[in-house]
C-alpha cells in the first residue's frame, strides 16, 4: 500500500507549527499526508479543504466542541481536553473510518486509504481509535524530551514526596526521582503543574505521557545534542523511540496552514536599520497571559537595559487591557527605539544578524530555533514543560539566563544585559548551534533518525488491514 499518514496535532499554535514540519518532511520523503486541524483553527486560518501547496497533502478539520468565542487560552486548559476527548474524539473516529481502506473511493478524493496515524501525545483518544480502526499509531510529543522524563517520573516523584510540591516549601531543594537529572534538577524546575497542590492538569499530563507507552513508536522533535541522556533514560519505557529534531531547520513548512495570527511583514525591515547584534528579541509565545503589572515591569527592565528591542505582544495577552494602549506606551517608553507586533516571523528575526538575544518563555519551540541560530536568551518561562526547558538552557546547555519565578525590573534589566553582552554566553550558544546543526545533516543523529522512521511508517503501511472498519 501508499504509506498515507494523518497527521493530528493537539490544536493550539506551538503543536501546530512543530507538526507541520514533521508533515513537510513526510512530503520530501513521497509520503501522503492529511493534516488534521480543528474547525475553530481552520477557519482561523482562512483554509478551505482542498487548499494544499502539494499534491500529496490536504488540509481537513474536526470540532473541538468549544463555542468561537471561548478563549482557549492557558487558564482553560483542563476544559479545553476534556473537550477534545469527549466532543473531538467522536468526530474523528467518524473521519478517520471515511479515509481508511473499505470506504467508498469517493471519500479518498485522489488520496489512498489512511495507512498510519501519527497524533500528538496529549490526544491519547487518537492513537486508541486507530488501533481500534486497525490503522496503526504513532505518538508525537512536541515538547522536551527532558520535561516528558519528568511527566513520566511522576508517579516515582509522588512515591518519594516530592510532587505535589506544597506552597511555601524551598524551591531551591534539588529533586529527586528523575533520573539523569540529580546533579541540576530543582523542586523549581519541575513542570509547572507540579507545584501548589494537586492541579488536575498534573493528573492529565501525567496519563497522558503514561499512555504514550502504548504506541508503536514515540517521537521527539530533539536532537542528541540537546536531549541524548533524557531520550536514553525514556526509551526503555517506549516500544520504539525517535529523536528526530529540530524540525523547523530540516525542512521548509507548507506556505500555507500555520500560524494563527497574522505575522507583521515589517519586522525584518526595521531589523535592518539596527547594528549586528544590536536588538532585543522578546515573545513569550501562543499561550502566555501576563498581568499589567508584569508587563510594567517588562517594559521598565527593557527600557532600563538601553538596547532597542522588538516585543511581540498579542492582543489577548496581558489580562483584559486593550492592546493598542499597551503598544503605544512601549513606544513612547522605548523612545523610537521600541518595536511592537501582534505576532513575528519568529524564524527569521532569530536568524537576523541585528538580533543580540532572546527575552522568551522557553517554550520548546522558541528553544529550539534560538538554538540553531546560535542566540543567547533569557528565560521567564510561563507554565507546562518551560520551567523544565529554562533550567536546560541555563545550568545544562550554558547558553542562556533562567528568570524563572521572578518579574522585576532590575531583574529583566541586569539579565537582558548580560545576555546581550556576554561572550561567554554567546560562545556557548555558537558552539551548541554548531552540533545541532552537525545532529541535522546528513549522516547526522537527526537526519538518520528520520529516515529510520520513514522507514517504519513504511513498514507499518505495508502490514495495515485492507479493512479495517470495527465499529
Amino acid at each position: 500500500m501508499v504509506a498515507h499518514v494523518l497527521v493530528f496535532p493537539c490544536p493550539v499554535q506551538g503543536d501546530i507549527n512543530c507538526m507541520l514540519y514533521f508533515a513537510a518532511g513526510l512530503l520530501d520523503a513521497g509520503l501522503h499526508v492529511t493534516f488534521l486541524h480543528s474547525d475553530h483553527n481552520l477557519r482561523r486560518l482562512g483554509l478551505a479543504t482542498a487548499t494544499s501547496t502539494s499534491p500529496r497533502l490536504r488540509f481537513l478539520s474536526v470540532p473541538d466542541g468549544l463555542p468561537d468565542d471561548h478563549p482557549r487560552s492557558a487558564g482553560d486548559l483542563v476544559e479545553f481536553f476534556n473537550s477534545l476527548r469527549t466532543n473531538t474524539s467522536v468526530a474523528y473516529r467518524a473521519l478517520l473510518a471515511s479515509l481508511c481502506a473499505g470506504a467508498p473511493s469517493s471519500i479518498h478524493k485522489g488520496f489512498p486509504p489512511v495507512t498510519c496515524v501519527v497524533a500528538d501525545g496529549m490526544l491519547p483518544f487518537a492513537i486508541d481509535v486507530a488501533e481500534e480502526l486497525g490503522v496503526p499509531a504513532l505518538a508525537f510529543r512536541t515538547a522536551s524530551a527532558c520535561s516528558f522524563l519528568a511527566y513520566l517520573s511522576v508517579p516515582k516523584l509522588v512515591e518519594l514526596g516530592e510532587v505535589p510540591v506544597p506552597a511555601g516549601a524551598d524551591l531551591d531543594a534539588p529533586v529527586r526521582g528523575v533520573p539523569g537529572t540529580e546533579g541540576f534538577l530543582r523542586r523549581r524546575d519541575l513542570p509547572s503543574f507540579c507545584r501548589g497542590g494537586h492541579d488536575p492538569l498534573l493528573q492529565i499530563f501525567g496519563e497522558v505521557t503514561a499512555h504514550s507507552c502504548k504506541a508503536r513508536a514515540l517521537i521527539f522533535n530533539t536532537a542528541a545534542s540537546l536531549e541524548r541522556s533524557a531520550v536514553a533514560h525514556v526509551a526503555p519505557r517506549m516500544r520504539d523511540v525517535f529523536a528526530i529534531g529540530p524540525l523547523h531547520a530540516m525542512f521548509q513548512a507548507p506556505a500555507a496552514g500555520g500560524a494563527l495570527w497574522r505575522e507583521d511583514g515589517g519586522c525584518t525591515a526595521w531589523l535592518d536599520g539596527h547594528a549586528d547584534r544590536s536588538v532585543v528579541y522578546v515573545s513569550l509565545g501562543s499561550l502566555a497571559v501576563i498581568s499589567l503589572e508584569q508587563f510594567t515591569e517588562f517594559l521598565s527592565g527593557l527600557v532600563g537595559a538601553g538596547h532597542p528591542f522588538l516585543w511581540v505582544l498579542r492582543p489577548d495577552m496581558v489580562g483584559a487591557s486593550h492592546s493598542a494602549v499597551l503598544q503605544e506606551a512601549v513606544e513612547a517608553a522605548g523612545r523610537s527605539k521600541a518595536r511592537v507586533v501582534d505576532w513575528a516571523p519568529q524564524r527569521d528575526v532569530l536568524r537576523h544578524r541585528a538580533v543580540g538575544c532572546f527575552l522568551t518563555h522557553a517554550g520548546w519551540n522558541s528553544t529550539l530555533e534560538c538554538v540553531t541560530e546560535g542566540v543567547p536568551t533569557v528565560c521567564w518561562p510561563f507554565f507546562a514543560d518551560q520551567q523544565t526547558n529554562s533550567r536546560f538552557i541555563d545550568a545544562v546547555w550554558g547558553t542562556g539566563l533562567d528568570m524563572k519565578d521572578v518579574c522585576e525590573r532590575a531583574v529583566v534589566q541586569r539579565m537582558v544585559r548580560q545576555a546581550m553582552e556576554s561572550a561567554e554566553l554567546r560562545r556557548s550558544a555558537q558552539a551548541l548551534a554548531r552540533q545541532v546543526r552537525h545532529d541535522i545533516a546528513e549522516g547526522g543523529s537527526s537526519a538518520t533518525e528520520f529516515n529510520r522512521l520513514i522507514s517504519f511508517i513504511n513498514q507499518l503501511s505495508l502490514h495495515t488491514p485492507p479493512s479495517p472498519d470495527k465499529e
